[in-house]
C-alpha cells in the first residue's frame, strides 16, 4: 500500500451493515490520536495499554450514537489503575472530525509489572455518560468491572442497558514501519445487531453473564441468533496484522470477513485528539471561592496553577481575577 493510502485511513472509523444478517458495525484504525493522548504522560506500560484501549472503544461508541456533543467512559477501581477516563466530542459541523481525549490516574507503588493490564482495575464499574447539551437531560449507564477486559465491560454495559447485542475486536501495540520511528496503532472492529432484536430473559434469574447479567446470547433467538453467532465466528477469524497493519484497508478487511453477509460501507469519519479546557473554564471552577478561599490555593509567587489532567496545559492566574469577587467569566 502506498504511504497516501496508509495516511488515508489513519484515524478514522469506518461505518457499515451487513445486509444479509441486520447487523451494523464500526472498523477504527487510530496512530496520530493514540500517540498524543499517551504522551501527554509518563504512563506506565501497563496503564498505557489500558488508555489504549479505553482510546479505542471510545472512537467506536462515540462514532455508533447521534451524538450532539459529548459522550464520556469512565472507569473507577480499587486497584492501582484508580481511574480510567475518556471523552468523545461530536463534530461541530459536517465534515469535521470527532475530538477525543484520555486520561489515567494510578497508584505507582502499587503496580504489579507482572500482572495483566485489566486486573489492575480491582473491583469497580464501568460507566458511560451521554451528554447531549444545555436543555437535554444527561445519560448514564453503569455496569461493573467483569469478563476479564474493558472490552468484556463495554459488551456487558450494551447488553444490560441498552440491551443491545455487540461484539467489539480490538488490538493496540507498538509498531515500526520500515524507515519509521515506533508509535502507537491500533485498530478494531466493533458489531451490534440492531435495535429491532428483542430481549427474552428479562426474569428474576438474571442474564446468563458474570454476576448475572445479561449477555448477548440472552438477547436473540432463533434467526437473529444463528446470523448473530455466524457473524461473530467471522469476526473472530480476524488476525492483528489485518486490525493494525498498513496491507489491508478496512474495505479489503470487511470483504475478506463478511463478504456473504453483504456489507455496505457508509462515508468515514475522521477523529483526532482534542481537548476542551481553557483558562476560562478554570476560572470559572474557581468562581464559587471567596478571596480568603483563595489564599490557600495561591503559590509563594503570587499565583494560582492549575494543570488539564487530559492534554498537560498548565495556566497560571492572578488570584485576584479569580474568585466570586472577581466576577469570573467563562462556561
Amino acid at each position: 500500500m502506498s504511504s497516501i493510502s496508509q495516511i488515508a485511513w489513519d484515524d478514522t472509523v469506518l461505518p457499515f451493515q451487513l445486509d444479509r444478517c441486520d447487523i451494523r458495525g464500526r472498523v477504527c484504525r487510530l496512530d496520530g490520536l493514540l500517540n498524543t493522548v499517551l504522551s501527554q504522560h509518563d504512563y506506565p506500560e501497563k496503564i498505557e495499554a489500558l488508555v489504549a484501549e479505553m482510546t479505542m472503544l471510545t472512537a467506536l461508541i462515540g462514532q455508533s450514537i447521534d451524538l450532539r456533543w459529548k459522550l464520556s467512559l469512565q472507569v473507577r477501581g480499587d486497584g492501582p489503575a484508580r481511574i480510567l477516563a475518556t471523552d468523545y466530542y461530536g463534530p461541530e459541523s459536517e465534515g469535521e472530525p470527532a475530538k477525543i481525549r484520555a486520561w489515567a490516574s494510578f497508584d505507582k507503588d502499587r503496580l504489579d509489572e507482572s500482572a495483566e493490564p485489566f486486573d489492575l482495575i480491582g473491583k469497580g464499574y464501568f460507566a458511560i455518560l451521554i451528554d447531549q447539551g444545555e436543555g437535554m437531560q444527561p445519560y448514564q449507564g453503569i455496569t461493573p468491572i467483569a469478563g476479564g477486559s474493558l472490552t468484556a465491560c463495554a459488551e456487558t454495559y450494551f447488553a444490560q442497558s441498552e440491551q443491545l447485542p455487540t461484539r467489539f475486536e480490538l488490538t493496540a501495540g507498538r509498531s515500526t514501519l520500515p524507515g519509521g520511528v515506533e508509535s502507537w496503532r491500533a485498530g478494531g472492529v466493533m458489531l451490534q445487531h440492531m435495535p429491532k432484536a428483542s430481549p427474552s430473559v428479562a426474569n428474576d434469574e438474571g442474564g446468563s453473564g458474570e454476576d448475572g447479567v445479561l449477555a448477548a446470547s440472552d438477547l436473540l433467538e432463533d434467526d437473529a441468533e444463528e446470523n448473530w453467532n455466524r457473524a461473530n465466528i467471522l469476526l473472530s477469524s480476524v488476525e492483528e496484522l489485518e486490525l493494525i497493519g498498513p496491507s489491508v484497508e478496512p474495505t479489503q478487511l470487511l470483504l475478506r470477513l463478511f463478504h456473504e453477509e453483504e456489507p455496505r460501507v457508509y462515508d468515514a469519519k475522521s477523529v483526532k485528539f482534542g481537548c476542551s479546557c481553557s483558562e476560562d473554564k478554570v476560572r470559572n471552577s474557581l468562581s464559587m471561592y471567596s478571596a480568603k478561599d483563595l489564599t490557600h490555593m495561591t503559590k509563594e509567587d503570587g499565583t494560582i496553577t492549575a494543570d488539564c489532567q487530559f492534554c498537560g496545559a498548565h495556566y497560571v492566574m492572578d488570584p485576584a481575577s479569580c474568585g466570586k469577587d472577581a466576577g469570573a467569566a467563562g462556561e
